[in-house]
């Protein structure tokens, strides 16, 4: 690389390597901005956390009154977002930084294999595994078992007996019967829900774990770009409001119960990670360069990563399970049709802002 020459290429012996890399390899480009950049941490702060917490909170205060439409609008338009973000924003740019075609891509290893393409399938493979594990866990642990023991023994006691019981006797073997069915009704009802928290629960860590990874690069480069701020920094603040959109409303279907601290703490998660990380580019804006060649590694992986659990999740657990393994979907067509344009609607638009970020 040191003896490239871009001024006096000579094609026969100049590698491809060398090419590329001179291409796209580049230096710190902060040029300055600091009053921008620093309203960026607080401007971005905001618009996550409300949109992320907006969905959650609607739910909880019915005197609000907000219209059934709106949460399905928010819910679905959210899964197009998660699902675009997957093959726009963190696909396509994990091919850019270590695709086959890249400076990285023809660097020693990474070279003679599609890295990339690994990466994405490994992920997927393994957060499938983890989904299933989950699964069967969720289902041993959780299972619902009817216990009839108590009431078997007054059955069998009165059998063998052979005998009528006394009306006072008879009275408190119903009252006792009567009673332990609310109690084993109660208790079923109370491991089904929890059984539904533990399944569903761990299909959204996956989701919110690969939009933090995500949101961490999009921080850091956001605060030491150069002259591409001006146009980032709007853009940026759409994309974290749509995706903090769709992460509050999957949030919002999820049933804590007795988990009331968790909502808040994700939200305070994904609202917290971008501001976080610009504040960190912010403060490494001299030293710290997302064009070269071990960031652009690092980034291609990262990225690469995130797009196989946003794939996973987007088109398993949120088009599959939502629209076509969901045996309580709505037949009224109307709404499905809605359901459907609101997904499609937020595919499409977060597709269009992967044009500037």
């Amino acid at each position: 690389m040191s003896s490239f020459d871009p001024t006096n290429v000579n094609l026969n012996s100049a590698s491809k390597e060398d090419v590329l890399c001179y291409l796209a390899i580049e230096e710190n480009q902060y040029n300055g901005h600091m009053g921008a950049r620093i309203s960026s941490i607080f401007v971005i702060l905001f618009v996550s956390s409300a949109f992320t917490v907006f969905p959650v909170v609607s739910k909880r205060m019915p005197r609000w009154k907000i219209p059934f439409g709106v949460y399905i609008f928010a819910r679905y338009f959210g899964t197009g977002v998660i699902v675009a973000t997957a093959f726009i924003h963190l696909l396509d740019p994990a091919y850019k930084r270590i695709g086959p075609k890249t400076c990285v891509g023809v660097s020693g290893y990474w070279g003679q294999y599609s890295w990339c393409a690994a990466i994405v399938l490994a992920t997927v493979m393994v957060i499938f595994l983890l989904d299933l594990a989950a699964e069967v866990y969720v289902e041993h642990k959780y299972g619902v078992h009817r216990d009839e023991g108590a009431t078997s023994a007054f059955v069998q006691h009165e059998h063998h007996l052979d005998v009528q019981p006394a009306p006072d006797v008879e009275k408190t073997v119903q009252a006792y019967n009567d009673e332990k069915q609310h109690q084993t009704s109660s208790e079923t009802d109370m491991t089904i829900a929890e059984r539904s928290f533990r399944q569903q629960i761990a299909a959204f860590l996956l989701l919110e774990f690969g939009i933090i990874f995500h949101s961490v690069i999009i921080g850091l480069n956001l605060g030491v770009t150069g002259s591409e701020f001006a146009t980032l920094y709007p853009v940026l603040v759409f994309h974290q409001s749509f995706e903090g959109l769709g992460i509050g409303a999957r949030m919002s279907a999820i049933p804590f119960g007795n988990h009331t601290w968790l909502p808040w703490m994700l939200c305070a998660a994904y609202g917290l990670t971008t501001p976080i990380s610009i504040a960190i580019g912010l403060g490494v804006r001299h030293t710290y360069a997302p064009g070269s060649k071990v960031s652009l590694i690092i980034q291609g992986v990262l990225n690469a990563v995130s797009a196989g659990i946003l794939i996973y999740t987007g088109l398993v657990e949120l088009l599959a399970r939502d629209f076509l393994f969901d045996p309580c979907r709505t037949k009224r067509r109307s709404r499905l049709f809605f359901m459907v344009a609101c997904t499609l609607l937020g595919a499409g638009i977060m597709a269009l802002i992967g044009k500037w970020a």
